[in-house]
């Protein structure tokens, strides 16, 4: 059995190009599937956030048919939501694998969280498993070590597209896009086509593209831990 943390967002809202605060939060889908994949093949999850706050579920991920499913999930783990632990709490090398769920929240504060990055570069150190899906991947961008360096240079991940973002995401309005900024850094984007199920797996990383890859990317995640 592996003990994972589970690094979520703690934003409820994020700034649009024009100003104005636009509700976000964790995608619920994206939570839901991770931990009930990690869950249901013997793994421990705990839940991190900045700060210990509680998180926020983006409200446009409870939307769909299966909202009634999502929520009745997000209900049944509602203890583990409501005390998370805060992340400059966790030590290094306390965990086997870290997963970072996405929603556009990552972007407001994963992105640059001090204390993300150091986990994030503590377990590229030591090949720990780091599973991301669709704007999770923001939380990435924390990991840069003391000489300045991107802790995932070089690494072939799936994320979130550009064109995704302008297709169905916040376009225009996006204060940043996070594939332009991971390719910026040095990370290789090895990309599907728009909404396909697409989950790259390189080493001790594993990354799915879209919420419509929630699933594979935790059955993914969970071979990658039993292979090791």
């Amino acid at each position: 059995m592996a003990h994972v943390l589970m690094a979520v967002t703690g934003a409820d809202t994020i700034a649009l190009t024009d100003g104005t605060a636009h509700p976000t939060g964790f995608w619920a889908e994206e939570l839901i599937e991770l931990h009930r994949g990690l869950v249901a093949a013997g793994h421990a999850v705990d839940i991190a956030t900045p700060g210990g706050v509680r998180p926020t579920v983006d409200p446009g991920s409870l939307g769909e048919e299966s909202s009634d499913e999502l929520r009745a999930y997000l209900a049944s783990i509602d203890a583990l939501l409501a005390h998370p632990r805060a992340l400059a709490d966790v030590k290094t090398g306390e965990y086997d694998a870290i997963a970072l769920p996405g929603g556009h929240g990552p972007m407001v504060d994963l992105a640059a969280d001090a204390d993300l990055g150091r986990l994030l570069v503590d377990a590229v150190d030591r090949d720990a498993v780091v599973g991301v899906l669709c704007h999770g991947p923001a939380g990435l961008l924390s990991a840069v070590r003391e000489d300045g360096s991107f802790a995932f240079a070089g690494r072939r991940l799936a994320v979130f597209t550009d064109e995704e973002e302008h297709q169905g995401g916040l376009k225009d309005a996006s204060p940043y896009l996070v594939e332009s900024r991971l390719r910026d850094l040095g990370a290789v984007v090895a990309s599907g086509d728009p909404w396909s199920v697409t989950v790259v797996v390189d080493g001790s990383l594993v990354s799915g593209q879209n919420p419509q890859s929630s699933v594979a990317t935790a059955r993914r995640m969970v071979e990658v831990l039993a292979a090791r």
